[in-house]
């Protein structure tokens, strides 16, 4: 499409209705160049002071050993709980010459199958005046971990220390460590209990 262009007669008219408008914004003062506009005046720095040590080329980095955050596993956690037991015993129990008393097999059950046969157990050897049992739980089935956050390994390794300590079972369990290599390792654990009343 062709645009058609002003006629001088067009041009005249256009000319005449321009000079009588009166603009909508009044225009703005251009900005001065910038060599002659005024600099602001510099805001105050705060200096702190640098953490870091002065460092000369080629001496060696100081090196400080930081802890870290992370949680203890539960083979830590349960070795780490104080001995309440005597500690003739409890030493030959962890080198493993104390036979267990009776043992329970908890692998394959779910974690609603396991509390009530671990609770019952417990209670039936505590009357029965047992001392030393063996709960085996498993290592747990190893499974991919892809993701960013860590899945934990062996659910029942991990919930029965915690349901040992917890009533009915705090009442009557003295003593819980994991079990000597012959007895299961760290598959399973020593559950050494009272004296029964």
């Amino acid at each position: 499409m062709k645009r058609k262009r002003l006629s001088e007669e067009d041009k005249a008219l256009w000319k005449k209705v321009s000079e009588t408008a009166e603009p909508l914004q009044v225009a703005r003062p251009k900005p001065l160049p910038t060599a002659e506009r005024p600099l602001p005046m510099p805001k105050p720095v705060k200096v702190e002071k640098s953490r870091l040590q002065p460092f000369e080329l080629g001496a060696k980095a100081k090196t400080k050993s930081t802890g870290n955050d992370l949680m203890p596993s539960i083979s830590e956690r349960v070795g780490k709980q104080p001995v309440q037991m005597d500690k003739k015993a409890y030493g030959r129990m962890t080198k493993g010459k104390l036979v267990p008393e009776a043992r329970i097999d908890l692998h394959g059950m779910t974690l609603e199958q396991a509390h009530p046969a671990l609770v019952g157990f417990v209670m039936r050897s505590y009357g029965e005046g047992k001392r030393l049992i063996l709960v085996i739980t498993g290592k747990g089935k190893s499974k991919r971990d892809d993701g960013p956050i860590p899945v934990r390994r062996g659910v029942l390794k991990h919930q029965v220390p915690q349901w040992l300590q917890m009533a009915p079972l705090r009442q009557v369990v003295l003593q819980v460590r994991e079990a000597h290599l012959k007895h299961g390792g760290t598959g399973a654990y020593y559950v050494y209990l009272r004296r029964s009343r």
